[in-house]
């Protein structure tokens, strides 16, 4: 389940995204109930990308801004329970990690699901069964 953090420069101090790639994803696999899940834990990846301001805008103006997403098989995230949790635990590790200078109406978090059998895990495409089934393994 891969996460996207893209961030300003700047929104977060230099090295702080290491942290938040690790509290983000801690916060996703607990509240999918999947802390310390074998299977899960090593398939959650992420990159991070840090754009210069002159690259990041909110109503066509320069701004700085936080987005965190998240790509995943329709299963995931589809409780409103979870959805909120997470929604505000992303929130918050930003914001704190931020210093409390990042604004949080300027921290953004969403979800991107995939067709079911649009996955994979070791190389084999599986549909949202088989990586249930997989990950109940873990």
């Amino acid at each position: 389940m891969p996460l996207t953090l893209t961030l300003t420069a700047g929104v977060l101090p230099d090295g702080a995204e290491k942290q938040a790639v690790s509290r983000i994803t801690e916060a996703m696999l607990k509240w999918h109930g999947l802390t310390g899940n074998k299977v899960m834990t090593p398939n959650v990846t992420a990159q991070v990308q840090i754009l210069p301001k002159s690259a990041t805008y909110s109503g066509g103006k320069e701004f700085s801004g936080a987005w965190v997403e998240w790509k995943t098989p329709s299963f995931a995230f589809n409780d409103r329970e979870i959805q909120i949790g997470f929604f505000k635990d992303a929130t918050d590790i930003i914001h704190e990690l931020s210093g409390g200078k990042q604004p949080r109406d300027n921290i953004y978090v969403n979800v991107v699901h995939t067709v079911d059998g649009g996955w994979n895990l070791n190389g084999q495409a599986m549909t949202n069964q088989q990586l249930g089934e997989a990950i109940a393994q873990g």
